[in-house]
C-alpha cells in the first residue's frame, strides 16, 4: 500500500514539474496548490511513522526479554511440513489489512452517500457533488465518496476540482479499477488542456493498471489519432453498479 501510494504521489509531483515551466498563472496556482496538498499528505505520515516508532521502542524495553526468548516466525515456518506452512502463512497474512478507505464506508456517512449517489443517477451533478462534498468533509479517508465527487465534478466541467480529488484518489487508494478511473479523468483533463503527451501517459497508465476498462484505451487512441476532434469518455457508466 505504502509503496504504491509514495510512488504515484513521486510520479504525480514528476508531472507538475514537467508542466509548471509552460503553465499559465491560474494553473500556476493550481499546481501549487497541489504540491501544498501532497506536502500535507507526507507529513502526516512522517508524524504518524514517528508515533508508531516511538510505540515500537517503548514495546521493546517493556518486553525485551520476551522478544529474544520468542523464536522468530520464520524459523517456526522452516520446521513445518509444508501443509502446515501454507495453514501458517495463512494465519499471519490475516494481520495484513486492505486498505480500508476502500472497503469500509463510514456508518456516519452510508446515508449520505446513497443519497448523492440518487442525485449522481439523475444526472443532478451539481447536487450529487454538494451532498459527497460533505461526505468526504466527514470522512476524507472515504474514497468512493471522493471517487463519486471527483465525477461529479467532471461533469460540470469544473477541471481544477476534479483533478484535486482525482489526484488524491490515485495516492490513496489501492482498488484497480479504481485507479484506472482515477488515471483516466486525469488524462482526460490534460486533453482538455490540450497537454497531450501527459494526457497519453495517463491513459496508458489506466490501462495497464486494470485492462479491463476499455475508456482509457479508447481515449488513448482518440488522442493518437483524432487529436483536434477529441472524444473522451470519463468512465463515469463504471460508477453506475457500485
Amino acid at each position: 500500500m505504502f509503496q504504491h501510494m509514495f510512488t504515484s504521489m513521486n510520479e504525480m509531483l514528476d508531472g507538475i514539474v514537467e508542466l509548471y515551466p509552460e503553465a499559465t498563472d491560474q494553473e500556476r496556482l493550481m499546481y501549487n496548490e497541489q504540491v501544498c496538498e501532497l506536502k500535507k499528505l507526507n507529513d502526516a505520515f512522517i508524524e504518524s511513522w514517528l508515533q508508531f516508532e516511538e510505540k515500537v521502542s517503548d514495546f521493546q524495553e517493556l518486553f525485551g526479554e520476551q522478544i529474544h526468548e520468542s523464536k522468530d516466525l520464520g524459523e517456526v515456518i522452516l520446521q513445518l511440513s509444508p501443509p502446515e506452512q501454507s495453514k501458517t502463512l495463512q494465519s499471519s497474512s490475516k494481520a495484513i489489512s486492505c486498505n480500508e478507505g476502500d472497503i469500509i464506508i463510514p456508518d456516519d456517512v452510508a446515508d449520505k452517500i446513497k443519497t448523492g449517489q440518487g442525485y449522481y443517477n439523475l444526472f443532478m451533478f451539481s447536487r450529487a457533488a454538494s451532498i459527497f462534498n460533505e461526505a468526504i468533509t466527514v470522512a476524507p479517508e472515504c474514497n468512493l465518496a471522493r471517487l463519486f465527487l471527483g465525477m461529479s465534478q467532471m461533469h460540470m466541467q469544473n477541471w481544477n476540482e476534479a483533478q484535486r480529488h482525482f489526484q488524491l484518489l490515485i495516492v490513496l487508494s489501492d482498488f484497480p479499477k479504481w485507479l484506472a478511473l482515477g488515471y483516466n479523468a486525469l488524462g482526460c483533463i490534460q486533453a482538455v488542456h490540450m497537454n497531450m503527451a501527459q494526457a497519453e501517459k495517463l491513459f496508458s497508465k489506466a490501462y495497464e493498471t486494470y485492462p479491463t476498462f476499455t475508456d482509457s484505451l479508447n481515449n488513448l487512441k482518440s488522442c493518437q489519432e483524432t487529436p483536434g476532434q477529441l472524444s473522451l469518455y470519463f468512465g463515469s457508466t463504471e460508477l453506475c453498479c457500485l
